[in-house]
């Protein structure tokens, strides 16, 4: 009976061969078509990890060993591969019957598993039929405990890796900004400042902020802290990205993008201690040909400021001294949402789609308790106000973005194309009351009361392509085109109540509406090579850029078109023996006047404090050269070292001056911008990061600067020598803790340059911001947070941080001029207390995917005004 079967078999085999064979085509050697066996196998199983838990996934590939003609020598050739499923099966068909196969399994932390596969060479059992099938059942793979150690440094990311254009800051371990905001997170970032209000400066000057490499009218407070993956810090930017910004340079928020295979996420949830809430949860699910992320947040605010000024105006006889105390507070929040859809075409197309939503609402208040001596000749007189505010404002904003990017047969070329909308809008109102005394304390002797109402809209559309070319195998050509379009409208209308009427009165001398376009076109290109061990990047940017204003109540017109400029920058890098490397770089970039500073409306709801802006305002441009020294010693402790210059033409600048206040037709100090005929920095900087033990890690950076303003109008800013230092250190504790405490210090400085802010009128309760006019006093800041890990896969943890905690992290000024000299100080949420739970969840690969565009996606929040 066995005979008789294994006859059959072989008859059936026979007829499918013949069958297989083209019409009048002849048996090749070995009796089969062409020479060749039959591709009829097919092999199937299913892997499991050493706990016996299916293994989704996993490269799964079958090799033939075959004699190369060429060489005479046998080698493995690839048949077939694949990846497993959800479930760990895999299946593998169209195999050759005759010979023996090779099926490898991989996967990273497990050992390598092989194993030989053989059709057709015994006899079927007793009362069987040979078949062509294998099943190969569970394959359960080993752990590699060396492996999967060398996996858990690999994925534990450096916390600063320097790349030639840019230094790349890993915050993700960032404890003490867990349920914080962006502001938290860049106080953690070397080189980065961050002042009580949250304005950020670089070497002095404010650096143009970007959201994964795109523009953003978000302000720092308004993004998420967990939501951050790194911080890209270019105090010498490449042509690749915008010329605009100021002479600082450019840090970059590069927001965590879930790419990972499978599905996963996480979900926190904190409070601080005046119980603002905090929350958010993330989720991506990855099937097939289709990526999709999702992800919202929010987050509360209950913020309290206290301010004292002491100001003593000196132009006029009688001299008027002010003290003025101010508590303020806000209480309000925002939601931030995100979901993208990845679609993966081809092996080497993929189609992205992205969307965002932000919501905001406040709801400040405060009082503001003005006495005022004013010194006659002989004789003083008291008087003294208090100005109760109450106010609202909420911001709405939606985002579109759309990314294409395709890769080349030829390794490393790939052509990148994207488009980003972002329209917004926003409403505030406030109500002030002003009560007048003769003396503090006594029966009130005046009332007078204002509110103010506005409105503003914006709307930001960008188009961008990138392309890049390896040339040979060290050297690659990139370019790229840029065009920007931006609208924005802002509306202000201020009323005085007439006690007559009993209605609010227009004050049309106070209000404005104004409105701008503004388009800005940009080509570049940069070739990067290398010549052993020396390698250098040289890059050129043309921009040019319109801009067009109108204050629509009285039709006034204000337009500016700059020409075609360039931005050369040059980067040369040499790496000498023992892990050494020099670089250099030289740049050339622009700072346009943003419309703040262009729009030509006094704001004197504060009448000490009246700001406008100057329509006659053009760009800045700064040249920067520097030195920088990389050293990596035994343990992985890293020394970066530079020196820098930067010169700037035509530096924008805050400056007091006395004009007419148009509201009530009296001369009064005013805040406004001019240019001044140049500025320049020069200083150097150092950054160290070390890794003493297992358990403690920490890094250092300290930078040493001297700048100076020569301004015009007959105002000076003396040339100061400062430094600004900042130490993060970790610890990993037993018991699965982990401590964190930064410290800042900033000696006495020059006021900011120009920092560039885009929304708000003038600083609250009398701080002068002439840059030109006085310096900030020496302060320092610390903050301590804990985090504890539960469970056995650390999915479950608690942070519990403090910020300030010595309630020394204040803003204390010096200003002065020809018309007055000021003192001024303001604490901002000292000794902030932050609970936060966090749980991820979800099963991943290792592998992340890399074929999205980075210009695309969940990036270019919201390209808007600079």
């Amino acid at each position: 009976m066995q005979r008789i079967l294994w006859l059959f078999a072989m008859l059936t085999f026979s007829f499918y061969v013949s069958a297989q064979q083209r019409p009048g085509a002849g048996a090749g050697p070995g009796g089969f078509a062409g020479g060749k066996p039959p591709s009829i196998g097919r092999v199937y199983g299913k892997v499991l990890d050493n706990e016996g838990k299916p293994m989704p996934y996993t490269s799964v590939i079958v090799f033939q060993n075959r004699l190369d003609s060429a060489t005479n020598t046998r080698k493995d050739i690839l048949l077939k591969g694949v990846i497993t499923q959800n479930n760990g099966e895999f299946n593998l068909e169209d195999l050759p019957i005759m010979g023996p196969l090779i099926l490898k399994i991989s996967a990273t932390g497990f050992k390598p598993y092989a194993q030989t596969i053989s059709f057709m060479t015994k006899k079927p059992a007793p009362g069987t039929m040979p078949s062509f099938d294998k099943d190969l059942g569970n394959i359960k793979l080993t752990s590699d405990i060396s492996q999967l150690q060398g996996v858990t440094v690999t994925a534990s990311k450096p916390l600063m890796k320097v790349d030639m254009d840019k230094k790349v800051f890993n915050v993700e371990q960032n404890i003490s900004s867990a349920g914080g905001t962006a502001q938290d997170v860049m106080r953690n970032v070397p080189s980065v400042n961050i002042d009580i209000d949250g304005k950020m400066t670089m070497r002095n000057a404010a650096p143009q902020l970007l959201i994964d490499g795109r523009p953003t009218t978000l302000t720092l407070d308004q993004i998420p802290a967990d939501a951050i993956e790194s911080v890209e810090v270019m105090t010498a930017p490449s042509a690749k990205y915008d010329a605009s910004g100021g002479g600082a340079g450019i840090v970059n928020i590069v927001l965590k993008k879930n790419r990972k295979t499978g599905y996963n996420g996480n979900i926190r949830a904190g409070v601080d201690k005046r119980g603002g809430i905090n929350g958010g949860i993330d989720f991506n699910a990855r099937q097939g040909k289709f990526n999709l992320t999702a992800s919202g947040m929010i987050n509360q605010m209950r913020d309290r400021t206290n301010g004292h000024t002491d100001r003593l105006d000196i132009a006029d006889d009688p001299n008027i001294h002010t003290l003025q105390e101010n508590t303020s507070k806000t209480n309000g929040g925002f939601m931030f949402g995100r979901l993208g859809l990845d679609y993966f075409a081809t092996n080497r197309t993929t189609l992205s789609v992205s969307g965002i939503k932000v919501h905001g609402s406040f709801k400040p208040s405060s009082i503001l308790d003005i006495n005022s001596d004013t010194l006659y000749s002989g004789t003083a007189m008291t008087s003294f106000s208090r100005r109760t505010t109450e106010g609202e404002r909420t911001f709405n904003g939606n985002g579109l973005v759309l990314g294409l990017k395709h890769l080349f047969p030829h390794e490393g070329e790939e052509l990148t194309m994207d488009a980003n909308y972002f329209g917004g809008k926003s409403d505030n109102s406030s109500n002030y009351n002003t009560d007048y005394y003769n003396i503090k304390g006594g029966a009130v002797s005046g009332n007078e009361l204002e509110k103010i109402d506005g409105s503003g809209k914006m709307r930001n559309i960008t188009a961008q392509t990138d392309y890049v070319k390896p040339l040979g195998t060290k050297s690659k050509l990139e370019a790229g085109l840029r065009a920007a379009f931006r609208h924005i409208e802002n509306n202000n209308y201020n009323y005085l109540f007439n006690e007559g009427t009993g209605q609010y009165d227009l004050t049309s001398g106070n209000t404005s509406n104004y409105k701008n376009n503004e388009s800005v076109y940009a080509a570049y290109a940069t070739f990067s090579s290398s010549i052993k061990n020396f390698s250098y990047k040289l890059g050129l940017r043309g921009e040019s850029s319109e801009y067009t204003g109108e204050l629509v109540q009285t039709g006034q017109k204000f337009s500016n078109s700059y020409p075609i400029s360039l931005f050369p920058t040059v980067f040369l890098s040499q790496k000498l023996k023992h892990d050494q490397e020099v670089q250099i770089s030289a740049t050339r970039r622009i700072n346009r006047p943003n419309f703040f500073q262009l729009i030509p409306f006094a704001d004197s709801t504060d009448k000490f404090n009246i700001t406008k802006g100057n329509p006659g305002l053009v760009p800045e441009f700064t040249q920067s050269l520097e030195l920088s020294y990389l050293k990596t010693f035994k343990g992985n402790h890293t020394f970066l070292g530079s020196v820098y210059y930067k010169h700037t033409d035509n530096t924008i600048t805050s400056f007091i001056d006395r004009q007419t206040d148009p509201t009530t037709g009296n001369t009064a100090l005013i805040n406004t911008y001019i240019n001044a005929s140049s500025s320049y920095t020069t200083g150097a900087e150092i950054t160290v990061q070390n890794y003493f033990t297992k358990w403690w890690d920490m890094s250092t950076n300290i930078n040493l600067y001297n700048s100076k303003i020569n301004a015009n109008a007959g105002a000076q800013q003396d040339a100061l020598w400062s430094m600004f230092g900042k130490i993060n250190s970790n610890f990993k504790l037993p018991k699965a803790f982990d401590l964190q405490l930064t410290g800042t210090y900033q000696s006495k400085t020059n006021l900011p340059i120009n920092t560039n802010t885009g929304f708000g009128g003038g600083p609250p309760g009398l701080e002068a911001q002439s840059a030109s006019q006085g310096y900030i006093r020496s302060f320092y800041g610390i903050d301590i947070a804990l985090k504890k890990s539960f469970l056995k896969t650390k999915a479950l943890t608690a942070t519990l941080g403090v910020s300030d905690i010595f309630r020394s992290r204040k803003t204390s000024q010096y200003s002065y001029s020809d018309y007055f000299i000021q003192n001024y100080e303001r604490l901002r949420n000292p000794q902030m207390i932050r609970l936060n739970i966090a749980y991820r969840f979800g099963k991943v690969d290792a592998s992340l995917f890399k074929r999205k565009s980075s210009g695309a996606g969940n990036q270019g929040m919201m390209d808007g005004m600079q």
